[in-house]
């Protein structure tokens, strides 16, 4: 089935665990590929050092850590699943956090998933919120982005299929090698979330592909455009090239009138947080919200 729009606007799913208790991605996928849902999209948190949970942005005040932020599987791995049971669904992270990944590795896992999909990869990338986490897998909490930027320089570099070198602030390597190239030309999107920082347009233009905004008022869409169209005419970027994806928080735009006012804004596609806690619910819900939308 081809992959449906709601008033010109993709519809993506959010699968915040993806196991097998809670529903295996290769079925929930290739369920959402059929109802025509146009993505598929997993988190990541490779550890959660003991207290540093505590910090959760998206905990409610007052309540308590929710356990799935303990308990995710590697979303590459997930995704490489979702691949091997669907064809024209696109296989997003949501987000991957790069500080805390070593850009050589990454780079080969994730041209290999784009290879294996036929180009269906989509890079949701972020720096973190967690410091605990982010420095004790290597990375540099206090300047992530400026080391997110340098990651995304290497694994690009890396995927022209070509013997590069790189010598920067965080990584050094002599000439290399890096295949398979990515099936997508030149490389996945490369989509920028964020959590309100300003930053985040001037970076999209300068060096990404899209703008991931995970939010609840439509108005920041609409004010967050103008800032990329403003940037991209710095950067000689073509406004329209740049894709913005809303990834909606948990029980939000889950309504018509909701989902009307996120393609008023010009949101390129939004992403829905499905809620349901075990695999047969799962996919009920998915069929609920495609009747509903569709």
């Amino acid at each position: 089935m081809n992959n449906k729009l709601y008033k010109g606007m993709k519809v993506g799913v959010f699968q915040v665990l993806t196991d097998m208790e809670n529903g295996d991605p290769a079925v929930v996928a290739k369920h959402a590929e059929d109802l025509g849902f146009s993505s598929y999209w997993a988190p990541e948190h490779t550890v959660i050092p003991e207290g540093s949970a505590d910090d959760y942005p998206g905990k409610e005040p007052g309540g308590s850590t929710p356990e799935y932020l303990f308990k995710m599987p590697d979303p590459l791995i997930a995704l490489s699943r979702a691949s091997a049971t669907t064809s024209t669904i696109e296989l997003g992270t949501g987000i991957t956090l790069l500080p805390e990944r070593n850009p050589i590795t990454t780079a080969k896992e994730m041209a290999s998933l784009d290879h294996y999909s036929g180009g269906r990869f989509l890079l949701g990338i972020g720096a973190g919120w967690n410091k605990p986490e982010c420095e004790v897998l290597g990375g540099d909490f206090e300047h992530r982005w400026t080391q997110t930027k340098e990651n995304i320089a290497v694994m690009k570099a890396l995927w022209t299929g070509e013997y590069v070198e790189h010598h920067g602030k965080y990584y050094d390597f002599p000439r290399l090698i890096c295949k398979p190239k990515p099936a997508r030309h030149p490389h996945p999107p490369i989509l920028l979330g964020s959590i309100g920082t300003p930053l985040v347009f001037k970076r999209v233009a300068q060096w990404g592909d899209g703008w991931l905004p995970f939010c609840a008022d439509p108005q920041e869409i609409v004010d967050g455009r103008a800032e990329l169209n403003s940037y991209a005419a710095e950067f000689g970027r073509d406004p329209k090239s740049l894709d913005i994806t809303l990834f909606a928080p948990d029980g939000l735009f889950r309504t018509r009138a909701d989902l009307d006012n996120a393609a008023e804004s010009s949101a390129n596609g939004i992403v829905l947080w499905l809620q349901a806690k075990d695999a047969k619910s799962i996919l009920e819900e998915l069929s609920q919200l495609a009747d509903d939308i569709f």
